[in-house]
Protein backbone atom coordinates (compact mmCIF):
# COMPACT_ATOMS: atom_id res chain seq x y z
CA UNK A 1 0.00 0.00 0.00
CA UNK A 2 1.16 3.49 -0.84
CA UNK A 3 -0.43 6.34 1.14
CA UNK A 4 -0.29 9.98 0.11
CA UNK A 5 0.01 12.08 3.28
CA UNK A 6 -1.40 15.64 3.19
CA UNK A 7 -1.62 18.18 5.99
CA UNK A 8 -2.37 21.85 6.53
CA UNK A 9 -3.75 22.65 3.09
CA UNK A 10 -5.28 25.79 4.58
CA UNK A 11 -7.61 26.61 1.70
CA UNK A 12 -4.75 26.98 -0.79
CA UNK A 13 -6.18 25.39 -3.94
CA UNK A 14 -3.16 26.32 -6.07
CA UNK A 15 -0.74 24.47 -3.80
CA UNK A 16 -3.10 21.50 -3.52
CA UNK A 17 -3.46 21.17 -7.28
CA UNK A 18 0.32 21.27 -7.70
CA UNK A 19 0.74 18.55 -5.08
CA UNK A 20 -1.85 16.29 -6.70
CA UNK A 21 -0.26 16.80 -10.11
CA UNK A 22 3.18 15.86 -8.73
CA UNK A 23 2.14 13.04 -6.40
CA UNK A 24 3.43 9.56 -7.27
CA UNK A 25 1.08 6.63 -7.68
CA UNK A 26 -0.79 5.97 -4.45
CA UNK A 27 -3.64 3.82 -3.16
CA UNK A 28 -5.05 5.97 -0.35
CA UNK A 29 -4.92 9.59 0.84
CA UNK A 30 -4.55 10.39 4.53
CA UNK A 31 -5.35 13.98 5.50
CA UNK A 32 -4.00 15.27 8.82
CA UNK A 33 -6.28 18.27 9.16
CA UNK A 34 -6.51 22.03 8.77
CA UNK A 35 -8.11 21.73 5.37
CA UNK A 36 -9.32 25.33 5.71
CA UNK A 37 -8.23 28.58 7.35
CA UNK A 38 -5.86 31.32 6.13
CA UNK A 39 -6.28 30.73 2.38
CA UNK A 40 -8.84 32.13 -0.05
CA UNK A 41 -10.39 28.98 -1.57
CA UNK A 42 -11.96 27.04 1.31
CA UNK A 43 -14.98 25.72 -0.59
CA UNK A 44 -12.92 24.50 -3.54
CA UNK A 45 -10.35 22.86 -1.26
CA UNK A 46 -12.98 21.02 0.76
CA UNK A 47 -14.57 19.71 -2.41
CA UNK A 48 -11.21 18.52 -3.76
CA UNK A 49 -10.17 17.01 -0.45
CA UNK A 50 -13.42 15.08 -0.16
CA UNK A 51 -13.03 13.74 -3.70
CA UNK A 52 -9.62 12.25 -3.07
CA UNK A 53 -9.54 11.65 0.68
CA UNK A 54 -9.60 8.21 2.26
CA UNK A 55 -9.02 9.13 5.91
CA UNK A 56 -9.21 12.47 7.74
CA UNK A 57 -8.48 13.88 11.17
CA UNK A 58 -9.63 17.31 12.19
CA UNK A 59 -7.39 20.31 12.74
CA UNK A 60 -7.87 23.32 15.00
CA UNK A 61 -8.79 25.59 12.07
CA UNK A 62 -11.32 23.04 10.85
CA UNK A 63 -12.94 23.07 14.28
CA UNK A 64 -12.87 26.87 14.51
CA UNK A 65 -14.36 27.39 11.07
CA UNK A 66 -17.06 24.85 11.87
CA UNK A 67 -17.92 26.72 15.07
CA UNK A 68 -16.84 23.89 17.37
CA UNK A 69 -14.37 26.06 19.27
CA UNK A 70 -14.15 29.76 19.98
CA UNK A 71 -11.69 31.31 17.54
CA UNK A 72 -11.07 34.27 19.85
CA UNK A 73 -8.04 32.50 21.28
CA UNK A 74 -6.46 32.64 17.80
CA UNK A 75 -4.19 35.53 16.89
CA UNK A 76 -6.03 38.45 15.21
CA UNK A 77 -5.00 37.46 11.67
CA UNK A 78 -6.09 33.84 12.11
CA UNK A 79 -9.33 35.02 13.74
CA UNK A 80 -10.17 37.24 10.76
CA UNK A 81 -9.50 34.33 8.40
CA UNK A 82 -11.81 32.06 10.41
CA UNK A 83 -14.62 34.61 10.38
CA UNK A 84 -14.21 35.13 6.62
CA UNK A 85 -14.06 31.39 5.91
CA UNK A 86 -17.31 30.71 7.75
CA UNK A 87 -19.06 33.05 5.35
CA UNK A 88 -17.66 31.29 2.29
CA UNK A 89 -18.71 27.71 3.04
CA UNK A 90 -22.01 26.13 2.08
CA UNK A 91 -24.02 24.22 4.73
CA UNK A 92 -22.81 20.83 3.50
CA UNK A 93 -19.17 21.83 3.86
CA UNK A 94 -19.72 23.26 7.33
CA UNK A 95 -21.42 20.04 8.38
CA UNK A 96 -18.57 17.99 6.93
CA UNK A 97 -16.05 19.99 8.95
CA UNK A 98 -18.10 19.45 12.10
CA UNK A 99 -18.06 15.69 11.60
CA UNK A 100 -14.32 15.29 11.04
CA UNK A 101 -12.94 12.86 13.65
CA UNK A 102 -10.47 13.64 16.36
CA UNK A 103 -7.05 12.01 16.18
CA UNK A 104 -5.22 9.83 16.80
CA UNK A 105 -6.79 7.46 14.30
CA UNK A 106 -5.48 4.06 13.32
CA UNK A 107 -5.09 3.56 9.60
CA UNK A 108 -5.62 0.37 7.60
CA UNK A 109 -1.95 -0.35 8.33
CA UNK A 110 -1.76 -1.35 12.00
CA UNK A 111 1.77 0.08 12.22
CA UNK A 112 0.57 3.63 11.48
CA UNK A 113 -1.66 6.19 13.16
CA UNK A 114 -2.52 9.80 12.26
CA UNK A 115 -3.06 12.91 14.39
CA UNK A 116 -3.14 16.64 13.82
CA UNK A 117 -1.19 17.90 16.82
CA UNK A 118 0.10 15.20 19.13
CA UNK A 119 -0.91 11.86 20.61
CA UNK A 120 -1.73 13.61 23.88
CA UNK A 121 -3.47 16.76 22.65
CA UNK A 122 -4.79 17.48 19.16
CA UNK A 123 -3.77 21.13 19.57
CA UNK A 124 -0.22 20.50 20.85
CA UNK A 125 2.75 21.54 18.72
CA UNK A 126 5.70 19.15 18.38
CA UNK A 127 8.74 21.26 17.57
CA UNK A 128 11.51 19.68 19.64
CA UNK A 129 12.91 16.31 20.63
CA UNK A 130 11.95 17.13 24.21
CA UNK A 131 8.31 17.52 23.15
CA UNK A 132 8.56 14.35 21.04
CA UNK A 133 9.94 12.42 24.02
CA UNK A 134 6.74 13.18 25.95
CA UNK A 135 4.86 11.13 23.35
CA UNK A 136 6.85 7.93 24.02
CA UNK A 137 4.40 6.27 26.44
CA UNK A 138 1.40 7.21 24.30
CA UNK A 139 2.60 5.73 21.01
CA UNK A 140 0.63 2.65 19.99
CA UNK A 141 2.10 2.32 16.52
CA UNK A 142 5.58 2.39 15.05
CA UNK A 143 4.79 5.45 12.93
CA UNK A 144 2.61 8.43 13.78
CA UNK A 145 2.00 11.04 11.11
CA UNK A 146 1.26 14.50 12.51
CA UNK A 147 0.82 18.05 11.21
CA UNK A 148 0.02 21.38 12.86
CA UNK A 149 3.57 22.83 12.96
CA UNK A 150 3.82 23.34 9.17
CA UNK A 151 7.42 22.05 9.41
CA UNK A 152 8.40 19.03 7.32
CA UNK A 153 10.43 16.33 9.06
CA UNK A 154 9.86 14.92 12.51
CA UNK A 155 11.52 12.74 15.10
CA UNK A 156 12.69 9.17 15.63
CA UNK A 157 13.45 7.13 18.75
CA UNK A 158 15.64 4.06 19.03
CA UNK A 159 14.83 1.04 21.19
CA UNK A 160 16.39 2.77 24.23
CA UNK A 161 14.02 5.71 23.91
CA UNK A 162 16.60 8.22 22.68
CA UNK A 163 14.96 10.72 20.32
CA UNK A 164 16.56 12.33 17.28
CA UNK A 165 15.30 15.02 14.87
CA UNK A 166 14.51 14.13 11.25
CA UNK A 167 14.96 16.77 8.58
CA UNK A 168 14.85 16.26 4.81
CA UNK A 169 17.86 17.62 2.94
CA UNK A 170 17.24 19.53 -0.28
CA UNK A 171 19.60 21.38 -2.59
CA UNK A 172 17.25 23.79 -4.36
CA UNK A 173 14.30 26.03 -3.65
CA UNK A 174 12.89 26.48 -7.15
CA UNK A 175 12.21 22.94 -8.39
CA UNK A 176 10.52 19.72 -7.33
CA UNK A 177 12.63 17.55 -5.01
CA UNK A 178 12.21 14.46 -2.83
CA UNK A 179 14.00 12.84 0.09
CA UNK A 180 13.76 9.19 1.19
CA UNK A 181 13.58 8.05 4.81
CA UNK A 182 13.95 4.29 5.28
CA UNK A 183 12.14 3.09 8.40
CA UNK A 184 14.18 0.92 10.75
CA UNK A 185 12.79 -2.04 12.62
CA UNK A 186 12.56 -1.32 16.35
CA UNK A 187 12.48 2.46 15.93
CA UNK A 188 9.51 4.71 16.66
CA UNK A 189 8.69 7.64 14.39
CA UNK A 190 6.76 10.91 14.56
CA UNK A 191 6.67 12.21 11.00
CA UNK A 192 5.32 15.49 9.66
CA UNK A 193 4.70 15.62 5.89
CA UNK A 194 4.87 19.41 6.02
CA UNK A 195 2.21 21.89 5.01
CA UNK A 196 0.64 21.80 1.59
CA UNK A 197 -0.73 25.31 1.74
CA UNK A 198 1.34 27.36 4.19
CA UNK A 199 4.86 26.03 4.91
CA UNK A 200 6.71 27.58 7.85
CA UNK A 201 10.13 25.98 7.49
CA UNK A 202 11.55 28.74 5.25
CA UNK A 203 10.81 26.74 2.10
CA UNK A 204 7.89 28.21 0.15
CA UNK A 205 7.27 25.05 -1.91
CA UNK A 206 4.22 22.91 -1.13
CA UNK A 207 5.10 19.92 1.05
CA UNK A 208 3.72 16.40 1.30
CA UNK A 209 4.86 12.82 1.86
CA UNK A 210 4.33 9.27 0.61
CA UNK A 211 4.34 6.21 2.86
CA UNK A 212 5.15 2.86 1.23
CA UNK A 213 4.50 -0.08 3.56
CA UNK A 214 6.19 -2.63 1.30
CA UNK A 215 9.39 -0.64 0.92
CA UNK A 216 9.15 0.49 4.57
CA UNK A 217 9.92 4.02 3.46
CA UNK A 218 8.59 7.54 3.80
CA UNK A 219 9.43 9.91 0.97
CA UNK A 220 9.21 13.65 1.57
CA UNK A 221 8.39 15.95 -1.36
CA UNK A 222 8.56 19.66 -2.14
CA UNK A 223 6.95 21.10 -5.26
CA UNK A 224 6.75 24.66 -6.61
CA UNK A 225 3.33 26.12 -7.37
CA UNK A 226 1.84 29.38 -8.61
CA UNK A 227 2.31 31.23 -5.35
CA UNK A 228 1.53 34.60 -6.96
CA UNK A 229 -1.92 33.35 -7.91
CA UNK A 230 -2.53 32.15 -4.35
CA UNK A 231 -1.40 35.55 -3.05
CA UNK A 232 -3.69 37.34 -5.48
CA UNK A 233 -6.67 35.30 -4.30
CA UNK A 234 -5.94 36.25 -0.68
CA UNK A 235 -5.66 39.95 -1.46
CA UNK A 236 -8.76 40.01 -3.64
CA UNK A 237 -10.70 38.34 -0.82
CA UNK A 238 -9.73 41.16 1.52
CA UNK A 239 -7.86 38.85 3.88
CA UNK A 240 -4.83 40.18 5.80
CA UNK A 241 -1.85 40.82 3.55
CA UNK A 242 0.39 38.94 5.98
CA UNK A 243 -1.29 35.73 4.80
CA UNK A 244 -0.20 36.46 1.23
CA UNK A 245 3.30 37.61 2.13
CA UNK A 246 4.21 34.57 4.19
CA UNK A 247 3.46 32.16 1.34
CA UNK A 248 6.46 33.36 -0.64
CA UNK A 249 8.92 33.25 2.24
CA UNK A 250 7.72 30.02 3.83
CA UNK A 251 7.31 31.25 7.39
Amino acid sequence: MRALILSDIHANIDALDAVLAAAPRHDVVWNLGDVVGYGAAPQAVIERAREIGTMFVRGNHDRACAGLIDAEYFNPIAFRAVEWTRGQLDPASLQWLKQLPRGPILTNDDRVSCVHGSLVDEDEYLFSTWEAREQWTHARTQVTFFGHTHVQGGFAANAEGEWFPLKPVYTRDDAAESYDLDLRSGATYLINPGAVGQPRDRDWRAAFALYDDQAERVTFFRVPYDVRLAQMRIRRAGLPDMLAWRLRVGQ
